[in-house]
């Protein structure tokens, strides 16, 4: 299916294990609770699709359009998504762990409650995003713009390559758990 045009189409449930959908248009398409694990859609344009509880692990998503995507309860462990554009989606209680988002946007997502331990976040857009309740241990957040991001409640515990000038321009709170040689607010845990 490399290049396909797959606008508003339903795979819900579908098995598209190992899926070919190089630069696929699937514009609005529904893949909720389908299976694309080690699926390619390095440049794919999946704006506005719906990938609730959606299997990614290992796929390979490496430049694609993901602007407003729900991707709410997604398994995307592993998966490379490196350079993707992910501008207002919805990843809610996704599993990211170990996943590659090296130089992604995600400008205004929302990654509220999601498992980013050992995460590649290296110069990724992560402005106006919330990250309430996340787990980011471990990551790597070098370069990675966090200005007016949400960590309330985020545990950042080991993280590596975050600055002090990274967390001075996102909002912390008291349940924020941080690196021990960095401060948020003075109530933030350490």
């Amino acid at each position: 299916m490399d290049r396909a045009v797959l606008k508003r189409a339903d795979f819900s449930g579908a098995n598209l294990q190992n899926a070919n959908l190089v630069g696929a248009i699937a514009e609005r398409a529904c893949f909720n609770r389908a299976d694309l694990s080690r699926s390619r859609l390095s440049g794919a344009n999946l704006v506005s699709a719906s990938l609730e509880a959606a299997y990614l692990t290992k796929a390979d998503m490496e430049f694609a359009l993901m602007a407003n995507v729900m991707l709410r309860g997604a398994s995307l462990r592993e998966a490379d998504m490196s350079g993707a554009e992910l501008d207002g989606a919805v990843l809610t209680g996704a599993d990211l762990r170990k996943a590659n988002l090296r130089g992604a946007g995600l400008c205004d997502a929302r990654l509220d409650r999601a498992d980013l331990r050992d995460a590649r976040l290296g110069g990724a857009f992560l402005v106006g995003t919330s990250l309430r309740g996340a787990d980011l241990r471990s990551a790597y957040l070098r370069l990675a713009k966090l200005d007016g991001a949400d960590l309330s409640d985020a545990n950042l515990e080991g993280v590596e390559g975050l600055t002090q000038g990274q967390l001075n321009r996102a909002h912390c709170n008291s349940g924020t758990r941080l690196p021990t040689d960095l401060t948020g607010v003075e109530d933030a845990k350490r």
